[in-house]
């Protein structure tokens, strides 16, 4: 069945681990609970800040129907995770994902073509594995690794057009590009979620349907406040921007190694472990400047929201 993915802030989940290099699912019960008190209205889950690239299919697979089995009640759900290089095993994973119940899945846009393919190679291919798949609502990642495909307009009037796809993160970063998407998807299912917090005030007024990103995974509540009242409170907007657009630099700042050791300080029991970075980096400056922009947004939060 094709579900309505509604708008709104959808963190990029991330993958805790125990210390021997396991999923830690206590870990993952509780980053759950934590998005739910905090007012997100989705979760993108099996994404690259879940390091699926570091995850074995049968790992991606439990974790996924874990997260089903404990998914905050009115939360959607949309998930990715088509890692592989050969098109039929995507296929295969995919459809092991799709039976878990997820109102989404979610392809990644890479995985579909090389870099020097066209539009149609791409487009062709998606064609093949959404034919494969149950009748389910479809979306599309620009994830950048191992390199970023972004869609092009052409791309997305085409998948618009099949009335099968209703999710994008875009990672252009680029305004002028979210408008030209944008008018090419109007009027269709197809919602488009931006990942950027600099442009995002900006994108939903252009007409982006909510956030998909990194950074909702350490201040989730300001996201959705701004989600909440940027048609309304027009000044307050403005100044929940300037907080998200500036603090998102922590992107760059040994992401996720980071968020884990900044959702450890929101009370979660979650170490810092990781497979896609290495902890080592995450040095006793960078923790500092992670603890002072906590600090910064408890009371940002206190003032203003």
């Amino acid at each position: 069945m094709l579900k309505d993915i509604p708008g709104g802030i959808y963190p990029t989940m991330i993958t805790p681990y125990t210390t021997d290099n396991k999923v830690d699912y206590n870990a993952v019960e509780q980053l759950l609970a934590w998005y739910a008190e905090r007012n997100v209205n989705g979760i993108f889950a099996i994404c690259q800040s879940s390091e699926i690239f570091f995850l074995s299919f049968e790992e991606r697979l439990e974790l996924l129907k874990f997260i089903m089995a404990h998914k905050p009640a009115n939360t959607a759900l949309v998930a990715s995770g088509n890692v592989a290089n050969d098109l039929d095993r995507q296929i295969y994973e995919a459809k092991a994902f799709t039976d878990t119940g997820i109102d989404a899945y979610v392809f990644i846009s890479n995985r579909f073509a090389s870099p020097d393919d066209s539009d149609d190679v791409l487009l062709k291919n998606m064609e093949y594995a959404a034919d494969a798949l149950p009748e389910i609502s479809l979306g599309v990642y620009e994830c950048p690794y191992p390199y970023k495909r972004l869609l092009t307009p052409y791309v997305l009037k085409k998948m618009a057009e099949t009335g099968r796809y209703r999710f994008l993160k875009d990672t252009c970063c680029d305004l002028s590009q979210l408008k030209e998407k944008l008018d090419a998807v109007k009027g269709s299912d197809l919602k488009i979620f931006n990942a950027n917090s600099a442009t995002l005030l900006e994108s939903l007024k252009l007409g982006c349907a909510g956030f998909s990103g990194v950074m909702a995974n350490f201040h989730p509540e300001i996201y959705a406040k701004l989600y909440g009242i940027y048609k309304t409170e027009t000044e307050k907007a403005e100044l929940l921007q300037n907080f998200i657009g500036f603090f998102s630099v922590a992107e760059c700042q040994c992401y996720p190694v980071n968020a884990k050791y900044y959702l450890s300080l929101e009370g979660l029991n979650i170490n810092i472990d990781s497979r896609s970075k290495n902890k080592a980096e995450f040095t006793p400056s960078r923790m500092a400047e992670i603890r002072q922009m906590r600090i910064l947004t408890q009371l940002f939060e206190k003032n203003y929201l």
